[in-house]
């Protein structure tokens, strides 16, 4: 609310400000109570306004001056103009008159706000055609009622009918049928009034875009084995243009219509027509803080009626409307610049500030947690809306998240300069569509009095402080853009990995080097640098590597004093005041204030002295980047030139403790290896060390040579040495204590307890020495030795960050509930100073300490007890004395109780702790918790939680946790977990990276591991993200890296350290088929783990509901998703695993086994690709597609699909099942893969090429069983129909339906239809092994037969045409067309690079490979499969081979791991026949015994050691080999002899290579352009 219109402030006659305001404050109070008055039928009595008049009107007329009373209320005296005429002379004097622009601007009024007045004046009688915007509601419409009533009224509501209908007749595969039975009501004038415009063009936007949804996804976009059916005819749009072509005409012709009315030259439906102007409110007069709310909204005309969609869409129309009352804030704030009024001025930036902190909540109202109720959005719904949304034609707008005003209105307030970016460019397109007030309010502040210029020359610190601010919470990192970029993050990952392409704006297309969603999250991220580098100037990293660094600080502050909180005499605990006056600084509830800690006098004193610069203290310092950057980083915070760094600035600004490993490894490369001090410090089992850098190098200086010493640290040079070995100091976060009575806040409080401890005893010589935190030390300091860390006039930078996860709640009557251990009070006493006395909420304190002395702020909170404001729980660890609640007396009772801890203290509290936890659905109060204080605190509480929920309301222990997760779910659950990362112990077993990826958690009770930069952490019962794999990378572009708490946290789930990559002995070969088999490991896990999040919906284990089901009757919605779900993966064999990945490893391993070769031998290699081809082509695939073909029918025609619901679940079902069995398949092999590995630098063998070929041959063993593995996944899918009269309830119908169905399709007596099943590669059937010719030109054949490029360096008009080809259903998800992209290119230049080598091998005489390689050692068996009672029986073939079990490590947390053994799923017969080479089809059941089958290679044995160490090494701890499989004397014994004989052999044919003919495969066509790859086999 502006103030013009406060009914007592300035526009009241007799008033000269708000008579609410605190005396004192500088600029009036926080909030207003009289903000409610502003409503229609109080203008009149409030402002005396004559009945009959226009209250609007009248009130801009009485308010308008002369222009002179305005421009020239303060004329200079004469002496002032006599001293501008002789110093500056006469012309001078002509600036006393303002310029005529200013001028203009007076006599006209601030163009922002002329925009809003005439949209409010005209906007109600033409039905706001030009765009909604108003004073009160923003960019939202004013009645939301307004619109869709007046379309109801009229012939239109035919529209908004079928609109309400349309979930419905979606599931029931009748979307095309209903719009074709429309009446064809026209859209012009004289039928459609002005006031339903938005309404009808909501409502037949959503129409069209429905109707070309279902025409492309009609079942037969997916696997098709017969002709499209034809619909009936319908009069279609077509010539009406490109964007209602193929669209009924009864909505194709009136959405034409309605569009020309509204401005729109090409027809078109915006992202904020689907939200924003799709909602209806569920209370009108909830308008605190905006009115348009999540859970004050309602999405009135859903499409597909399931939860994500509703959630989704009203969060994006949250995040509109909390903007709602930032028009009038920038208007506002063009007046006061106009006016030239800094304290107005800075009143409206304060409001914006606080209106755009508040935006970064709408996104979280969008939840990925099941759990979350109406917030939960699925991804895989994300990725069908997103279908769904796509531009009606190439030329449309694409549906993009820059079409909300809030980011262009932003970019034009603070001046963008820059629209260079991907992101960039589109918003200039997308802007050029808005609707046209939005477009005339756009250009009025981005073109007239520019406020970041007006605030840069009045040289008002406050308002630079606070337009910083305003910075920052828009396009900082912890801001409005940051927090968006980080949210999609994990939603395009999903989205990626289970079928879609690229956004619809067509960000993350062709991303060359990166996967689709880190494309996307690199252009959010320039995007959020061209916002900020007129700001920050050029910015030198990226804005998540500004996370958590000296970055974020950006404003200086001093001490003020250090005060005692409690009766404790050594003043562990101290509230600390800051001084933060003409900042600019506002903070709320919660907030935490960013300090860059001093290390003290005596720690600089005893570096400075060990290193010989004691005297040197005031020289400078040559700089590496990072201090270079931070020395900049000093110049902009001063409004200074970057200052020159000295030995002091380094020494109190570095980080001196504790000792990081790369500090202390620095260190002793500087000094040679020479000091024992530092090997003693480097053999610690925990890192970091509790000690310093200056108790370093002072035991260090003892015992090192002086020369040495000396060289290492030259005083005569330039000191670079000095910033390479301290790296910069990173801030400390505290929450702040203290609620800010005043706008703008002059003090800022924290409540810091000081950390103690010893220094490690390498360094303590026998003594105990105490030490103290960097950070906690030097604002809480003890008082006798205050003086040693901060002298008066030394300034601190600082800086403010706002954790969205930990604010109170917007409604000021919900219960809030607050535990707190020890110095975890600090965030709440600004939580109570904020709601005691100005909310009807309760507020509950459960506090643990371990003493009386030790209770903070008795005193206070006994006052806010007496008042009946607080209610205060204690428990005491330590101290019998007691302090008891007593509601009646409204006290604090002293009464003995037994030491107990905060969890007993909940327990005793139970029943209302219960009420809390439990929302109102469930019958509880539905209130809001927060647990702050360190990480034992937060077990503390939540054990006792538990326990609580247990005792009072539930029968299980996992009922609890169910009521805990929903809190948690719901985000009334909230922590603030506070520690320094705790020392990791670096002396437990590793965890290699197979079993790593063992742990994916998709099963029910299994493990989630991650692994981030060398760690492996057990993260289970914290959050199933990135699960399985190595996630450092995510880490490091979602900010966590740089995050305390993320690190805090992460050690609670420390399990071990991840398996370094072993040292093969400089041995190229080795290493990059290791750096490519783990390539494909990964693969293999993230295809795992995104299947698993469809597969979860398909059998139903998810909170969703079943989505097979609309209320009773069958949903086909559920049936298309499986449809495209079982298309994708049979259309594209599984492309990620199956295709280009797979094919560069046999490439380069085939070419490693053929180089091998000698001159009598020739390479026969297993035919890998040849097995999938065939598997693809084969009757089993043919009749797996028709199957699924069929389904895909259903979804146009559900009449069909009733007579067999039971019959497509169970298929479904079976299907799914088979798919998750064979991905874990695969994911085994890839395992054993990575196992061999380990093993391999061990083999006795007598040179490295042995080695290579031996795991060449196990690594090409193991795809053939993976190629095998898709062959019986195909055998076992073929076996399972959905076709099940007697499942289901009326037998007879469904066998007549399918007679029926077969002789409507010509099928009852011959099957004739074309199969039609994507592109396959018809490779001949083989029954032995092939040559490496035969490998060469299979890859050459696949990558010919690639795709063409689909996405080259395109303009921007082609970057917006090729938005339409977003809506095609891309059978290649985008992280498999990434992947497989990438694989062609590297096969391409792998071929290229080894042109002649290939020329040379790949026409070799008859032979074999080397005889030393005969009887290699072949891939154990899978282990037995979590989704198959009887194991992997499509690989009984496998059974006569002979293998170990290997030993692996199981982690469940404990540091002392229990060794865990993998079995085999099949048992082993010494008489079964060999697994053929190359079978056409893997049998059910094993094959006859009398049937002859081919070794899988011929190759000559290695000696013994090849293969007991390759199959038998057993790692540390793990169980001994399994005796199903032993290994005889006698057999060991007649390997012996033959490896020496095959060392003879090997000698006699070194060098005696036969002559080779010149190959006549082409190879210099090979060469491949960048494109998006599809799988080609």
């Amino acid at each position: 609310m502006s103030e013009r219109s406060c009914p007592v402030a300035g526009s009241v006659r007799g008033s000269g400000g708000c008579p609410m305001s605190n005396k004192g404050s500088q600029v009036g109070p926080r909030g207003c109570n009289f903000l409610g008055m502003t409503q229609h039928g109080d203008l009149h009595a409030a402002f005396d306004i004559p009945f009959g008049v226009d209250p609007g009107q009248y009130l801009r007329q009485r308010e308008r001056t002369a222009i002179n009373e305005m421009l020239y209320a303060s004329v200079p005296p004469m002496s002032t103009i006599k001293e501008i005429q002789v110093t500056k002379g006469t012309k001078a004097l002509d600036a006393l008159n303002v310029n005529e622009q200013d001028l203009l601007a007076v006599a006209l009024g601030a163009p922002a706000r002329q925009v809003i007045i005439r949209a409010e004046e005209i906007g109600p009688r033409t039905g706001w055609r030009d765009g909604y915007l108003s004073v009160e509601h923003g960019f939202c419409p004013p009645d939301y009622e307004a619109a869709p009533g007046a379309l109801a009224r009229s012939p239109g509501r035919v529209w908004s009918d079928l609109c309400e209908r349309m979930p419905g007749c979606v599931a029931r595969g009748r979307v095309r049928e209903s719009v074709a039975a429309l009446p064809l009501v026209e859209g012009t004038e004289d039928v459609i009034p002005d006031a339903a415009l938005w309404a009808a063009l909501v409502t037949l936007g959503c129409l069209c875009s429905i109707y070309k949804y279902e025409d492309k996804h009609n079942g037969s976009e997916g696997v098709n084995v017969s002709a499209r059916p034809i619909g009936s005819y319908v009069e279609m749009s077509d010539e009406l243009g490109d964007e209602v072509k193929g669209i009924p005409k009864t909505i194709g012709l009136p959405f034409y219509q309605i569009s020309k009315r509204l401005g729109r030259q090409i027809p078109h439906l915006s992202f904020y027509d689907q939200s924003s102007f799709n909602a209806k409110l569920r209370d009108p007069t909830s308008i605190h803080p905006y009115i348009g709310r999540f859970d004050n909204m309602d999405l009135r005309w859903p499409m597909f009626g399931d939860r994500s969609e509703k959630a989704f869409l009203k969060g994006c129309a949250d995040t509109s409307a909390s903007f709602q009352h930032g028009v009038d804030a920038i208007a506002s704030c063009q007046e006061y610049v106009m006016s030239r009024n800094n304290d107005g001025l800075l009143r409206e930036l304060i409001r914006l500030k606080e209106i755009l902190e508040r935006m970064p909540n709408a996104f979280h109202t969008i939840s990925l947690n099941p759990g979350s109720g109406e917030n939960y959005v699925a991804p895989s719904e994300w990725v069908r809306w997103a279908k769904f949304s796509a531009p009606l034609s190439p030329r449309c707008p694409a549906t993009s998240g820059l079409q909300f005003p809030p980011y262009l209105v932003m970019d034009a307030f603070l001046g963008r300069k820059k629209y260079d970016s991907f992101l960039g460019v589109e918003g200039v397109h997308l802007r050029a569509w808005l609707p046209s007030n939005w477009r005339a309010f756009i250009a009025a502040i981005e073109y007239h009095y520019q406020i970041p210029e007006y605030v840069a020359q009045s040289g008002d610190q406050r308002l630079q402080g606070a337009l910083d601010g305003i910075v920052e919470a828009y396009t900082g990192e912890r801001g409005f853009m940051g927090t968006h970029r980080y949210k999609v993050f994990g939603m395009l990952e999903v989205a990626g990995k289970t079928g879609r392409s690229e956004t619809n704006g067509g960000s993350g297309a062709g991303a060359p080097s990166a996967r689709p969603w880190e494309k996307t999250h690199q252009e959010f991220a320039d995007s959020m640098k061209e916002r900020l580098e007129p700001f920050r100037g050029t910015l030198q990293v990226e804005p998540h590597e500004m996370r958590g660094s000296f970055a974020e600080c950006r404003f200086k502050s001093r001490v003020l004093n250090r005060s005692y909180v409690d009766n404790d005499a050594d003043r562990a605990t101290a509230k600390v005041m800051l001084d933060i006056q003409d900042t600019g600084i506002t903070f709320q509830p919660g907030d935490r204030l960013a300090i860059m800690p001093l290390n003290s006098w005596t720690e600089c004193a005893k570096v400075a002295t060990a290193l010989g610069l004691d005297t040197m203290l005031e020289e400078n310092v040559s700089l590496d980047k990072t201090w270079m950057r931070f020395a900049e980083h000093m110049g902009s915070v001063s409004k200074t030139s970057t200052p020159q760094l000295t030995v002091k600035d380094i020494l109190r600004r570095g980080h001196l403790a504790p000792l990081t490993q790369d500090l202390v490894m620095r260190l002793h490369a500087m000094l040679r290896a020479s000091s024992n001090t530092l090997l003693q410090v480097l053999a610690t089992t925990e890192w970091p060390v509790k000690a310093s850098l200056g108790d370093l190098l002072q035991a260090a200086v003892m015992d090192t040579q002086p020369h040495i010493w000396d060289q290492a640290f030259d005083l005569a040079g330039n000191l670079a040495w000095l910033a390479e070995l301290v790296a910069v100091e990173v801030p400390r976060t505290y929450s702040i204590s203290n609620f800010p009575e005043d706008i703008l806040p002059s003090t800022v409080e924290l409540t810091v307890a000081r950390s103690e401890f010893d220094i490690c005893k390498a360094l303590a010589g026998g003594a105990t020495t105490l030490r103290y935190g960097v950070s906690s030390g030097f604002l809480n300091p003890p008082p006798s030795l205050q003086n040693d860390f901060m002298t008066d006039d030394e300034e601190l930078l600082i800086g403010i960050s706002r954790p969205l996860q930990f604010q109170l709640p917007i409604d000021d009557a919900a219960p809030c509930a607050y535990f707190a251990g020890g110095s975890g009070i600090a965030p709440f006493r600004s939580f109570w100073q904020a709601r005691a006395g100005r909310s009807v909420g309760r507020n509950i304190l459960f506090l643990g300490v371990q003493s009386r002395e030790k209770f903070c702020y008795e005193h206070e909170l006994r006052e806010y007890v007496q008042e009946g404001s607080m209610e205060v729980y204690t428990a005491f660890s330590r101290d019998p004395r007691g302090l008891n609640y007593d509601r009646y007396l409204r006290d604090l009772v002293e009464k003995d109780t037994p030491p107990r801890y905060i969890d007993s203290l909940i327990v005793e509290q139970g029943a209302t702790v219960c009420d809390l936890v439990m929302s109102k659905k469930q019958g509880g109060l539905g209130g809001y918790l927060y647990v702050c204080g360190s990480l034992s605190v937060f077990d503390s509480v939540m054990s006792g939680i538990r326990k609580a929920i247990y005792q009072q309301r539930t029968t299980s222990m996992e009922s609890a946790e169910v009521l805990l997760n929903t809190a948690f779910a719901e985000r009334r659950f909230m922590i603030d977990v506070f520690m320094s990362p705790k020392p990791l112990p670096c002396n437990i077993p590793t965890i290699p990276l197979s079993e790593l990826s063992l742990h994916t958690g998709h099963q029910p009770n299994s493990r989630i591991y991650i692994g981030v930069h060398g760690s492996v952490y057990d993260v289970t019962d914290f959050c199933p993200m990135h699960p399985g794999v190595d996630c450092s990378k995510s880490f490091d572009m979602l900010g966590h890296t740089n995050n305390p708490e993320v690190s805090s946290l992460l050690n609670k789930y420390f399990i071990g350290h991840l398996s370094p990559k072993p040292d093969f002995h400089k041995s190229e070969e080795i290493s990059m088929l290791y750096e490519l088999w783990a390539d494909y490991l990964r693969t293999s896990v993230e295809t795992l783990v995104s299947q698993a999040f469809e597969v979860d919906e398909f059998m139903g284990t998810t909170v969703t509901g079943d989505i097979f089901f609309h209320g009773s009757l069958f949903d086909m919605k559920g049936v298309r998703k499986f449809y495209h779900h079982q298309s994708r993966l049979l259309q594209t064999g599984f492309s990620a695993l199956f295709g280009a990945k797979l094919q560069e490893i046999y490439l380069k391993l085939s070419f490693t086994l053929a180089n091998a070769a000698t001159s009598s031998s020739s390479t026969s290699l297993p035919d890998v690709l040849g097995i999938i081809a065939r598997a693809k082509c084969s009757t089993d695939a043919m009749n797996t597609s028709t199957e699924v073909s069929q389904i895909g029918k259903f979804t146009s025609d559900s009449q069909a699909a009733r007579f067999q619901e039971r019959g497509i679940l169970e298929y479904v079902k079976k299907s799914v099942e088979l798919d998750m069995e064979l991905l874990e398949g695969i994911r085994e092999e890839a395992c054993r893969g990575m196992d061999a590995f380990d093993t391999i630098m061990e083999l006795e063998t007598s040179s490295d090429q042995q080695r290579i070929t031996a795991i060449s041959n196990f690594l090409l063993q193991l795809l053939e069983r993976m190629a095998v593995r898709l062959e019986g996944f195909y055998s076992k899918l073929a076996q399972h129909s959905m076709y099940h009269p007697e499942m289901e309830s009326n037998p007879a119908r469904t066998r007549w339906n399918l007679v029926r169905r077969k002789i409507r399709d010509g099928s009852f007596a011959v099957l004739t239809q074309d199969i039609v099943m994507g592109k396959t590669n018809n490779y001949q059937s083989q029954q032995g092994g092939v040559d490496f010719d035969h490998v060469i030109n299979q890859i050459q054949k696949n990558i010919h037969r690639a795709p063409a490029p689909s996405r080259p360096a395109l303009g921007l008009t082609e970057q917006h045409e090729m938005r339409g080809q977003a809506t095609a259903n891309d059978s290649v998800s985008a992280n498999e067309s990434h992947e497989n992209g990438h694989a062609m290119k590297r096969m391409s230049q792998f071929l290229n690079n080894n042109m002649r080598s290939i020329r040379r091998l790949s026409k070799l005489p008859p032979g074999g490979i080397p005889q030393s390689h005969r009887t290699l050692p072949t891939p154990p068996l899978s282990r037995t499969n979590s989704h198959s009672s009887n194991g992997s029986q499509e690989l009984n073939a496998f059974s006569s081979l002979q293998f170990n079990s290997r030993g692996r490590s199981s982690s469940s947390g404990e540091v002392a791991r229990k060794p865990r053994a993998r079995s085999n799923t099949s048992s082993s017969s010494p008489g079964a026949p060999h697994f053929p080479h190359s079978p056409a089809r893997t049998p059910l059941l094993g094959p006859s015994p009398d049937m002859h089958v081919a070794p899988i290679m011929e190759s000559p044995a290695l000696p013994s050691s090849v293969f007991s160490n390759m199959n038998r090494r057993q790692k540390p701890g793990s169980v001994p080999p399994s005796p199903a499989n032993p290994m005889d004397d006698r057999a060991r014994r007649m390997i012996q002899a033959q490896a020496a004989s095959t060392r003879q052999s090997m000698a006699s044919h070194a060098g005696s290579l036969h002559s080779r003919d010149r190959s006549t495969t082409s190879l210099r066509a090979l060469v491949l352009p960048e494109r998006r790859v599809a799988p080609t086999f």
